[in-house]
Order: structure tokens, then sequence, then C-alpha cells
């Protein structure tokens, strides 16, 4: 059993979640009577185990995405100013394509609404009534966005106020010289690994808190809840499909760029993303092949570095996905202005953050916290998480490899004719 990945036992706590939430329902509560349960047992009254994951993934949000924003930005200011204009160009390209990634998965999740036929415990009528009937006003938000207190909008995980602290932060720490900045640096990077550390142990307990959510879910919505996870699945999938033929190859057409030549280097590199679902598993041997492609080496060592904390397509997509799919589940019909600022949300507190592994989960977790939506949806999007994560960190590594194309392309560094092969000794 201890040769089990985390994969495959997430994948057993959902077979037995299922069984559980299918054998004993809340309807059948009565039949299940015992003197440790004088008033009936069902699968639902395992939500403790679930709340208690859902509980600590809430407790890293704040630092993980205050000290891996601070360094994202602080880390990178030398290299902006280095590089001035190919910084620009990059980073209004990332914000333009991730831009249309979440139209793209906002349009799809309203389209098939995969959250029908779930029921989340925690949403209530009046909390969805209040949402429903709730009109931001760009002032209201404006003025949201800024903290009165960094520690008040860190307890109430206000992430949109942590971002707009932390983008302060940054900057104001960029522009520091000597021992100061590389004291708060160095805090910073040495907060950030702690809390991937934290997040390692919180994740080996997800099977179990994803087992348990599971249960819930199927003890009071039957087993139709499976199709539409099954649904979910097949939204995000068929939303990158849509991404991809929509935007990445138009894009890849009027730069110019040869299709069958790019995907033949950028075949290899992408299967790797795909099959272990990670994009740091694909980073080397993807710079390699772009550097062979005929991108110049200055520009590959900037963009796609930056591109896997600023231009992840597939990661933006899942959440506009994800997001709205727990608005769904929750039974709460979200206005189009509430969902767009969902949206500008997600692109704000994606940044910086999203290469780092379960960062989604991280992200997602804050915007449903910020929107008052359930936390559960989180803990059963968990059970399908492995086949949406091969395929988003696959398109992460796509556009970030046509992201360095397209720079080459607008900076006048791409070689109109193929570059000779590489011989090697």
């Amino acid at each position: 059993m201890r040769r089990l990945s985390q994969t495959q036992w997430i994948i057993v706590a959902m077979v037995v979640g299922v069984a559980l939430g299918y054998l004993y329902p809340v309807s059948d509560a009565a039949k299940h009577v015992s003197w440790l349960t004088p008033h009936g047992w069902a699968a639902a009254d395992l939500k403790i185990l679930s709340t208690i994951f859902l509980r600590m993934i809430k407790s890293l949000i704040v630092p993980l995405l205050f000290a891996t924003l601070v360094v994202g930005i602080a880390g990178h200011g030398d290299d902006m100013k280095r590089v001035g204009r190919l910084a620009f160009r990059s980073i209004l390209y990332f914000e333009v394509v991730t831009t249309l990634a979440l139209v793209v998965g906002l349009v799809a999740v309203n389209l098939v609404r995969p959250g029908r036929g779930i029921v989340l415990d925690t949403a209530s009528a009046t909390t969805g009534q209040e949402l429903a009937t709730k009109h931001a006003t760009l002032s209201s938000v404006i003025e949201h966005t800024v903290p009165q207190s960094f520690f008040e909008a860190a307890a109430a995980n206000e992430v949109l106020q942590i971002v707009f602290f932390a983008i302060i932060f940054g900057v104001a720490l960029s522009r520091v010289e000597g021992k100061g900045k590389l004291f708060m640096l160095s805090f910073c990077e040495s907060l950030s690994e702690v809390m991937f550390k934290f997040v390692g142990i919180v994740m080996a307990y997800a099977p179990i808190g994803i087992g348990a959510a599971i249960a819930v879910t199927v003890s009071q919505s039957g087993l139709g809840v499976l199709r539409s996870l099954g649904m979910l699945v097949g939204t995000l999938y068929g939303a990158l499909i849509v991404f991809i033929l929509g935007v990445l190859l138009p894009v890849a057409l009027v730069a110019r760029v040869p299709i069958r030549r790019f995907v033949k280097a950028v075949k290899e590199p992408w299967l790797i993303a795909f099959t272990t679902a990670s994009s740091e598993a694909a980073f080397p041997l993807a710079m390699e092949r772009m550097e062979k492609f005929g991108v110049p080496r200055r520009i590959v060592a900037f963009v796609l570095p930056t591109g896997y904390s600023f231009n992840l397509d597939g990661s933006t997509l899942y959440l506009a996905v994800a997001s709205v799919f727990a608005a769904q589940a929750a039974g709460i019909d979200m206005p189009l202005r509430t969902q767009i600022l969902m949206m500008v949300t997600l692109m704000l507190t994606s940044k910086g953050v999203a290469a780092v592994p379960r960062a989604s989960l991280v992200i997602l977790s804050g915007a449903l916290a910020s929107f008052g939506l359930p936390l559960q949806a989180v803990a059963v999007i968990l059970g399908v998480d492995a086949l949406m994560d091969m395929a988003r960190t696959s398109v992460n590594l796509l556009g970030n490899c046509l992201a360095t194309v397209v720079m080459a392309r607008w900076e006048g560094e791409f070689p109109t004719v193929a570059p000779a092969p590489v011989v090697e000794a």
C-alpha cells in the first residue's frame, strides 16, 4: 500500500467515498442506528473530516500568496530594467492571452453548467439570494481592494486586498538597495519554501478529506453527482481545445510561426507535461527545444520562466471553470457582473504563484472565500483534479513555448528560414 502514489490514493478515497455515500445516504439514516449513533448514521456525518481539510487549506492561502507575489515582483525587478522593451511586450501579451483564456472558460462553464445536480450543504438560500442581489459598483470594488489593515485582510482571507498590499510591497522592495532588500527577499523566499512544504503536508491528508467530501456529497445528492463531475472534466477539456484552436492557433498564424516545425519541437516537452502534470519537469527540455527552434537564448531565458508565473493559460481557464462550477453547485445564480469581478480577482491572484505545485487549489480557495462560495466545492473538484491537472499543465507549456516564438518575432529576432540542425559530437 505504501507504493501507491498520492493520485492513486485519491482515486481509492473517491471509490470508498462513493461507496459510503451510496450505502449510507441521508434519507436512510434512521436504518443505521447503534449505541454509537443513537440518532442514526449517514455518510454525511463524515463532514468533519472534509472540514478539517478545508480549514487547513484556508490557513495557508495568505502566507503563500504574499510570499510568492513579493518574490515574483521584487525578484524580477532587475530583469525588468535590463530587458525593458521585451518585458513590457511580454507582460502585455501575457495579459491579453490569459484574459482570453478566462473568457473561454467563463463562456464554457455557463453554457454547459456542469455544477447542476450537486448539493453542497453549506450553500444556503440566504447566501445565494444575497450574492444574486449584490450589485458591485466600480467605486466600491476599488475601495474594497485597498486594505486598511494587512492583518485584518489576512484574518478575513481578503485575497484582493492581500494582492494589492503584496504588489505595493514588492515594488517598494525592488527599489531598496543593500542588506535590507536581501534580508526581506530571503525571508519571503524562505517563507514560500516553508509554505510549499505546508502544502505537501496538507495534501498528504487530502485523500481522507476528499473521500469524506465525496461521501457527503453522494449521500446527499445520490450517484447523479458523478455525472456532474464527468461534465466538469469534459467542460474543461472542451474549453481548452477551443482555446487552442480559437486563440493560440490564430496567434501563431498572425506571428507567422511555422506550425509543423513548432508542433514537432514542442511535442516531447508537451507530452512530459501532460503525463507528469508538472510544468517544471518539462521546463529544461522546453528551453532546449525552443533554442533549437530558432528563438534566441536571451528571449527564451526571459520569456519562458516569466511565462511560468504570468502566462499560465490552462490554469487560468481552469480557475474560471472551477470557480463558476462552485457557484452552480451551491445553487447560486451568480450575476454576470459578479462573475466578471471574480475573473478579475483570479487574473490578479494567479500571477506569480500559479507555477507552484497545487497553487491552483490555493488560488481557487482564496477566490471562493472572497466571494462567499462554499469551499466544499474544492474537495469535490479535487476528486477529479488529477485528470484536469494533466490537461491544464500541458496547455500552460504550449502557451509559454508559443509566447517565446511570438516575442522573438515581435523583436525581429526570429529567423525566416529554419536553423541548421544541431550536430552532436
